[in-house]
């Protein structure tokens, strides 16, 4: 099935904030000036639109240009992703514009799309013919005679959904004036500041157009998923009040994938990154997939844990371009001033916690300046020589990275010690993504994904369990995710150490990184839902239990996910820092009765457990 992308695109003279600003707020995501002025591209900018622009004299995001302004031009100056080569002139004329510059589209007339596509399918040639269309019948003709990207001017939401219903199931795609899937290092390595950081705002982990919503992990605004359904990816009525898609209806190569799993069989690591590109109606039919992958292995059981977050420093010396939380020792100027507990306050609020019912302990911080192996040692035995009983999961890789290195003694040699001293588990964090292309971006200096899986290996052999996440929806897509859970499926093979997979939806408002205009504004919605479904369906055998993180979705976000594939829910907190800083506006606690009352509504099973998924209360029932 070819995808065929559209543009939302409006012509001007010039341009100003406002009337961009108001464009944008329309679906508008690209003006196009023929001769702007470096103010027209600031101003576009500052409203939300990239420019296109139609002379080759002045940087911009992207160029309309005819053959003979690319002939009088440095062939080769601008990437073919950012060209869009206007059918102006004789055929070879075309051809060699086409040829030299690599340009992503061939832009015509309605009347020489059939023309242009001839040409277009010349072997060596590997561009989309483009076309202005002005309704959905204009578009259909267009498509039928060759076109694959189609321009639209003042388009409502309804008409655009038409559209999308009269092509086959999941061919339309938006765009912004740049194609799909352009990674992240392209396009950071050649847009300027302002270019890339307008960029990042309008696009999802794939390029494409991300839905125009308010809604982001963290904030508390109602999740954008229909009444009816579970794809926010469209806006229009039709496809808000209709019928959530089912796997018969997928696109044939995702279905295929899905029947495999619904056989037994776990997809191969390719397999994972196309379903992690899936769009609109297939991400409804892996999230259906998932959840009977989630009833057949775990059943209607919904587990959480009663539990406190002690987050003992927020001054950290490493500088991970994400983290809202980390304080350095002279940062007073920044929002919350750094703090560092004494052994004994962590010790008193693990008491305290076990006063209110809390089983477990989650110990976790910034990494100190001061801070040796010793530090995590001598907190462990505080807390249980104060609460014998309570389980400690404690400690991130990075930590137990660092805290070896600064003690002089390898990763094996303090678990031991941690374990002799009464750590329980390992929480799996640290991890964002295990692709080290995206570390680089995301955390330079913060340990490689052969460290963090060297701790978690290590921990596994002594007979530590550990927990596994991923941090998801900034510099990152589809091939970083699936070499993530590669990355984790080849641990667990090895050991079986991983209790759990929890996805954490990167909150943007307060991170550094979104900031300075270099990452996206979180993942959308279907990519939260994508990230949950297609890790149950990738863990299949492998790891049983996959969380909804309340925290950055709340409670109304968790209640989607326990319908796409997770079982679990996590932790009452009692304390939640981490996802405050970076700007979260969800509580930092709930009560074991909300979780109850929540799984109940879904007609499930509420089982309180403990830290490695041993049940405590079924229902209301002490096991």
């Amino acid at each position: 099935m070819t995808t065929i992308t559209f543009l939302q695109l409006r012509p001007a003279d010039s341009v100003n904030n406002v009337w961009a600003a108001t464009r944008r707020n329309e679906g508008t995501l690209a003006v196009e000036v023929v001769s702007p002025t470096a103010e027209d591209v600031v101003e576009a900018e500052k409203g939300g639109l990239l420019l296109v622009c139609g002379t080759e004299d002045l940087p911009a995001p992207a160029y309309a240009l005819t053959p003979h302004q690319i002939k009088v031009s440095r062939k080769g100056a601008i990437p073919g992703w950012r060209i869009t080569v206007v059918d102006a002139g004789t055929r070879m004329e075309v051809m060699d514009a086409l040829a030299f510059t690599r340009a992503s589209f061939l832009r015509t007339s309605r009347s020489s799309v059939r023309q242009a596509a001839e040409l277009t399918g010349l072997p060596g040639i590997d561009v989309a013919v483009s076309t202005f269309v002005d309704t959905v019948e204009d578009a259909l003709n267009a498509v039928s005679d060759g076109a694959g990207d189609l321009l639209l001017r003042d388009w409502d939401t309804e008409r655009i959904g038409e559209l999308r219903d009269a092509l086959a199931s999941g061919q339309l795609v938006e765009r912004t004036v740049f194609p799909i899937d352009i990674t992240y290092d392209a396009a950071a390595g050649e847009l300027d500041q302002g270019t890339f950081a307008t960029y990042l705002n309008q696009i999802d982990g794939r390029g494409r157009a991300r839905p125009r919503t308010n809604w982001a992990p963290g904030r508390d605004v109602s999740t954008p998923k229909p009444d009816t359904r579970i794809s926010a990816a469209w806006p229009d009525e039709k496809w808000r009040e209709g019928e959530r898609v089912s796997l018969h209806d997928a696109t044939p190569e995702v279905a295929a994938i899905l029947n495999t799993a619904l056989d037994g069989t776990a997809p191969s690591r390719d397999d994972v990154e196309v379903l992690f590109g899936a769009h609109g109606g297939d991400v409804e039919a892996i999230a259906d997939v998932a959840d009977t992958l989630r009833q057949r292995i775990v059943g209607d059981d919904v587990t959480f844990i009663v539990n406190r977050n002690i987050n003992y420093t927020n001054q950290c010396y490493f500088k991970c371009g994400f983290c809202a939380f980390s304080k350095g020792p002279r940062s007073l100027d920044l929002r919350g001033e750094p703090y560092l507990m004494s052994i004994e306050e962590v010790a008193d609020r693990s008491e305290e916690a076990w006063d209110r019912g809390a089983t477990e302990v989650c110990l976790q911080g910034g990494i100190h300046p001061e801070f040796t192996g010793q530090f995590y040692i001598d907190v462990v035995e505080a807390v249980k020589l104060r609460v014998p009983d309570m389980h400690i999961h404690g400690f991130t890789p990075l930590e137990i990275w660092q805290g070896a290195e600064t003690a002089d003694v390898t990763v094996r040699q303090l678990l031991i010690a941690l374990k002799d001293a009464g750590l329980g588990t390992l929480p799996g964090t640290a991890a964002e993504i295990l692709d080290d292309d995206v570390r680089l971006t995301l955390c330079p200096d913060k340990v490689r994904t052969s460290q963090w899986s060297e701790v978690m290996l290590t921990a596994h052999d002594i007979g530590l369990r550990t927990t596994s996440t991923i941090m998801f929806g900034h510099v990152d897509g589809p091939r970083s995710w699936a070499n993530h859970i590669e990355v984790l499926r080849a641990i667990q093979r090895r050991t079986g150490g991983f209790t759990e997979f929890v996805p954490l939806p990167f909150v943007h408002m307060g991170s550094p990184i979104w900031l300075r205009g270099q990452s996206r504004p979180g993942p959308t919605w279907d990519e939260v839902i994508l990230m949950h479904a297609v890790s149950r369906i990738a863990f299949m055998g492998l790891i049983d239990n996959i969380q909804a993180s309340w925290v950055k979705l709340g409670l109304d976000g968790a209640e989607a996910l326990l319908r796409s594939g997770c079982n679990d829910v996590g932790g009452t907190l009692m304390d939640e820092s981490i996802s405050r800083a970076a700007g979260a506006d969800h509580g930092t606690e709930v009560s074991a009765a909300d979780f109850r009352n929540l799984i109940s509504d879904l007609d499930r099973n509420p089982v309180r457990r403990n830290t490695i998924y041993e049940p405590i209360e079924v229902g209301l029932t002490i096991v």
